[in-house]
């Protein structure tokens, strides 16, 4: 695959941090680990505040939910993007032109756009019809991210 226009990636991938990962015993799969359990504690967060938002658990007080839930998310985001960047670098070449992590990295962008965008007041269906669409992005992003691997 032509690489051109990806310098930045051909360094990191030649970089300490990238030959690390591909030469560790360790580093790979302990990032790969922690990148998966932090994926589950992203989208279990997200979906079960999305959900409450599309109005099911209406016995437990959104507020509450949210207070909850979206720090939750946060540590499980922070973790995400470290170890992503550590798994990136192992193979940042064929990765930056691979065009499902190409739609993974701009749909995580929408994603983190979107739940910005929570923080605004609006009518109940616009937010109904924004809980869902991340509920679609977030699923997305974790799809895309997986058949990465293949393509």
């Amino acid at each position: 695959m032509d690489h051109a226009g990806f310098a930045w990636a051909v360094a990191l991938q030649g970089s300490a941090l990238g030959e690390a990962m591909r030469s560790s015993l360790f580093l790979y799969p302990a990032a790969n680990l922690l990148h998966v359990l932090a994926l589950g504690f992203l989208l279990g967060p997200v979906i079960l505040l999305d959900l409450r938002i599309l109005g099911l658990g209406r016995v437990v007080p959104l507020a509450a939910a949210a207070q909850i839930l979206t720090g939750m998310a946060g540590a499980a985001l922070a973790v995400l993007l470290v170890t992503g960047g550590l798994l990136f670098s192992a193979d940042a070449a064929g990765l930056a032109a691979n065009p499902l992590m190409q739609a993974k990295l701009a749909l995580v962008a929408l994603g983190l756009a979107n739940a910005a965008l929570f923080r605004l007041e609006r009518p109940g269906w616009r937010r109904r019809v924004q809980a869902a669409a991340s509920i679609l992005i977030w699923l997305l992003v974790t799809i895309c991210g997986r058949l990465a691997a293949y393509v």
